[in-house]
């Protein structure tokens, strides 16, 4: 496809899916402004995100530390607000923290200190998001409610880490209305936090293309949207 032809395409597709954001904010009763998107690039090029960018998108989220590298120093003349959305190995930290505006998906103490340490090192504070599992799913990543309040504790004590809120990936479902529950208990959760710690957590991440309505209607104030902006991503050189 000619690359006038792809942005053009993409630009479109950025209108549809920010419409539809703004119908589930105003259907919540929500202000549209209070949920901002997040483009999920990962796998498509850094032209992609360029015409994206041309469009008016400013916030692009990556799951994979190395391409995130990349795309930032392919695109670094424009100003980006880059999320890390996908599991973070410990070893892969120092190619993420300060250089993401948010890492979405902390699940660990030992990967918290891991970003701590590499965000202290360039001399940054990094924000953060806690991931919860509150499924319970064994292939997802994500910090159990259980342990949750002590993980959150210990962030929010990390003298280079700002922690900003939660992160939710709920069960895949063909009816996005069963992911309703999921999304509401991530946000009692957080409001927990909050009195437990004593502090706002502004965000909540979590929605997608299938079931963002859902999300947005439940409190979500970032919402990973990928596919239906994108099209469909190539996996088999993964």
């Amino acid at each position: 496809m000619e690359l006038e032809e792809r942005a053009r395409q993409l630009a479109e597709n950025l209108a549809r899916v920010r419409e539809d954001m703004a119908e589930a904010a105003r259907l919540a009763g929500r202000a549209p402004a209070e949920v901002a998107l997040v483009a999920i690039s990962k796998m498509h090029p850094a032209s992609d995100v360029a015409a994206l960018f041309a469009a008016g998108q400013r916030v692009f989220g990556e799951s994979y530390a190395q391409e995130a590298k990349d795309k930032r120093e392919e695109l670094a003349h424009l100003p980006i607000e880059w999320h890390f959305v996908g599991g973070l190995q410990r070893n892969k930290a120092k190619l993420v923290a300060g250089e993401c505006a948010l890492i979405h998906a902390v699940d660990s103490l030992r990967l918290a200190e891991a970003v701590d340490r590499k965000a202290a090192e360039r001399g940054v504070v990094q924000d953060v998001l806690l991931q919860v599992n509150s499924a319970g799913e064994e292939q997802k990543h994500g910090v159990s409610e259980a342990e949750l309040p002590a993980l959150a504790e210990a962030v929010a004590a990390m003298p280079a880490l700002r922690l900003k809120g939660l992160m939710v990936l709920p069960p895949f479902f063909d009816d996005p209305e069963r992911a309703r529950p999921f999304f509401a208990r991530a946000r009692e959760l957080k409001e927990d936090l909050e009195r437990r710690l004593s502090m706002g957590l502004p965000h909540l991440s979590m929605g997608m293309t299938g079931d963002f309505a859902a999300a947005i209607a439940e409190g979500a104030t970032l919402v990973r949207i990928g596919t239906r902006i994108f099209g469909q991503r190539d996996y088999s050189n993964r």
